[in-house]
């Protein structure tokens, strides 16, 4: 007995779940293979279990926030860009919200509701969900035809690959697509973590462990040169810095070991070194008479303050009265450039997305239709595209998902005999 559909996805994430619904949208008879029990498993941690789905922006600024081959993504966001994506949940029944830096969320703070409106949208559509993994891809004479599972053998028309990156494991992105795309005759560019936490060179930060900063800037100099600036929160760890802030730094951080890396805190943003000097000198000014060492409780963290006075270079037991211009001028420096050597990323394991994947070079952008094998293909966090923290990597799987399966629908069914 042959089991046999017109569109087989494999992979029930974010574009998984697009490109199912997209094909049986266009009347083809769709399966979607995911071994999880439940689909959408890595979406529903996403924005720390609330689901940051998109950006509320234009196309334009759309690709301005996607740093790896945003150019191959022109054709899927003029297909499906981030105004349709919120209509089209918001017609499932999931109200959305748009907050800060335009970041988009359900009403509900509940990712739940985003994976929860997909499935039941599947299922509307007569998608069968098959609980299985895929093991290899089916072809003949280089046509894809379908895939093998664990549990049997699926044929299909089309052959859609949405397995996700490597990033989060537990959540089944387990790599097995770069395996099956590579068997297919496509290159993998090597995976590695973007949106992830940064191992710094040393044991500054190990001394500040669990000390979180909001209201801080944070820059990046990839060697010396600036290539990252912002304002927001950050998190010492005891391996370095995470938090909002380096996430979002690390996308820009593409060079490890043929660049060199520091971050630099601006522990005053909101004051200028003119401003900053009048502050220190009144604070100062009230405490003339005690040693350096507690004379900055009102200017720093309590757990920053011996870190601080050992970098300063001033003696911890100095009286304030008897520092020097120039000594405050180095307190001052200190302040507005706390900086800290980076040796790298943690474990792509760590990593919110990955980066790398599927060549975008084999791949037709306007239907995500690999070059390499008639009848399959790619969608997702298996291509090597990846965007900055917001919603934008969410959409690069809503839209190349979307693309996906309507083409991978249009070729079974126009095939079909």
């Amino acid at each position: 007995m042959r089991t046999e559909f017109d569109v087989l996805v494999a992979g029930g994430g974010a574009a998984g779940m697009m490109a199912a619904a997209a094909a049986a949208e266009q009347g083809a008879a769709v399966a979607l293979i995911e071994p999880n029990s439940r689909l959408g498993k890595k979406l529903n941690i996403t924005g720390k279990g609330r689901c940051n789905l998109t950006n509320n922006c234009t196309p334009a600024e759309l690709l301005a926030h996607i740093p790896c081959n945003g150019k191959f993504l022109y054709s899927a966001f003029s297909q499906l860009n981030s105004q349709d994506t919120m209509a089209l949940f918001e017609e499932m029944g999931v109200p959305l919200k748009t907050e800060r830096g335009n970041r988009v969320f359900p009403v509900s703070d509940r990712s739940f509701d985003v994976s929860g409106a997909l499935e039941k949208r599947l299922r509307q559509l007569g998608v069968s969900i098959i609980r299985d993994r895929v093991k290899r891809l089916l072809t003949d004479n280089g046509r894809v035809t379908g895939a093998a599972g664990e549990a049997e053998d699926y044929f299909a028309g089309a052959v859609i690959l949405a397995t996700g990156g490597v990033s989060y494991p537990l959540t089944g992105s387990t790599g097995d697509g770069y395996r099956l795309a590579s068997s297919a005759g496509h290159t993998i560019v090597e995976p590695r973590g973007s949106l992830v936490p940064l191992e710094e060179e040393g044991n500054l930060c190990g001394q500040l462990q669990g000390l979180s900063l909001r209201n801080v800037s944070f820059s990046v100099f990839e060697d010396d040169k600036r290539i990252f600036q912002e304002f927001g929160e950050l998190l010492f760890t005891h391996f370095g810095l995470s938090g909002p802030l380096v996430l979002s730094a690390s996308a820009h951080m593409r060079q490890f070991g043929r660049r060199r890396y520091r971050g630099e805190i601006d522990l005053k943003p909101a004051l200028d070194e003119e401003t900053l000097d009048k502050r220190i000198l009144h604070d100062f000014g009230e405490k003339q008479n005690c040693d350096f060492g507690n004379a900055l409780d009102a200017l720093l963290p309590k757990k920053m303050i011996p870190v601080c006075v050992s970098l300063s270079g001033i003696p911890p037991h100095e009286k304030v009265h008897s520092i020097t211009r120039e000594q405050r001028r180095a307190l001052l420096d200190l302040l507005k450039h706390f900086s800290i050597p980076i040796r790298g990323p943690r474990p792509v394991e760590e990593a919110i997305i990955t980066s790398g994947g599927v060549k975008v070079g084999e791949i037709v952008p306007s239907t995500m239709a690999s070059k390499r094998a008639e009848g399959l293909y790619i969608a997702g966090e298996l291509l090597d595209v990846d965007g900055y923290t917001g919603g934008f990597n969410l959409q690069i799987a809503w839209s190349t998902g979307y693309v996906a399966g309507q083409n991978a629908a249009w070729h079974a069914l126009s095939n079909k005999t």
